[in-house]
């Protein structure tokens, strides 16, 4: 700590004088900052209709509750859609991200340069949201579930690839050195050394990443990309706020199960 000397004693002081106009300027340049968006917002903002919002909450709950529990037995099927669309889409992220992350990882990509375009890919796909890329892959495809497991797909291939080239770059070298000593070919060595270390962590990743694309599945109907959006886009579209709130419900019923399963099965890989 920096020392002040006043008289003849030593005075210990936390900062120096540079460190704090330093923290200073720093908080005065967030305030200033903050006070440039607020403005920003509130000059975008109607504030006349954000007086009432209170009220319009109110209507809107009156209009949503009792949901339309007789609406229910035709949730079955889009709920079921959605949970094809969240695994099969997270399947083809799992076998399109397994080699990228080999390939992005430092201790095992074959080039500095395919790592880079490794890389690349990782950071296009978690750049893009879920709903972009369904909007890009049913204006291709057409509307249906096939544009939302792809759109699940792709977008998961950059999540479950960065969390595994990084658990692929902590790996231990004890083994890897002790493998390579014995004349092990590097197939060999990433076979019988890496690949031990990584596949719980890269189940769990899979696992994990399910579990979210069970709620981003939710809502990928809202652009033609099936599922139970579907059904909520029809029902906000045509003002039948009873039969939304009974999606809710059942899109509640179905995240609480996956978050469940998605539990039970880490447990078990852990």
């Amino acid at each position: 700590m920096p020392v002040r000397i006043s008289g003849q004693t030593k005075l210990w002081q936390r900062y120096d004088t540079q460190t704090r106009l330093r923290i200073w300027a720093g908080w005065l340049g967030g305030t200033i900052v903050t006070l440039i968006c607020w403005n920003v917002i509130s000059g975008s903002t109607r504030w006349e209709f954000v007086a009432d919002a209170s009220q319009q909450l109110g209507i809107f709950l009156q209009r949503m509750f009792p949901p339309d529990w007789s609406y229910a037995g035709q949730l079955w099927q889009p709920l079921w859609d959605t949970v094809n669309i969240a695994t099969l889409g997270t399947l083809l992220a799992v076998v399109l991200a397994f080699p990228l992350s080999f390939l992005a990882a430092r201790n095992t990509t074959p080039h500095p340069l395919i790592r880079y375009l490794a890389l690349l890919i990782i950071v296009v796909s978690r750049s893009v949201n879920s709903l972009i890329w369904a909007l890009i892959i049913v204006a291709i495809t057409g509307p249906g579930t096939l544009a939302g497991i792809i759109a699940i797909g792709l977008r998961s291939i950059g999540f479950i690839g960065k969390l595994a080239y990084e658990s692929i770059e902590e790996t231990s070298r004890e083994p890897v050195e002790a493998i390579t000593a014995t004349g092990a070919s590097p197939l060999q060595v990433l076979s019988y050394s890496i690949l031990p270390q990584v596949m719980p962590s890269f189940a769990g990743i899979s696992v994990f990443r399910w579990d979210i694309n069970i709620r981003e599945a939710t809502v990928l109907g809202l652009v033609g990309a099936g599922g139970i959006g579907l059904n909520l886009n029809s029902a906000v579209n045509l003002l039948r706020w009873d039969q939304a709130a009974m999606i809710f419900v059942a899109i509640f019923g179905l995240v609480l199960v996956s978050e469940w399963v998605s539990a039970k099965v880490r447990q078990a890989i852990i």
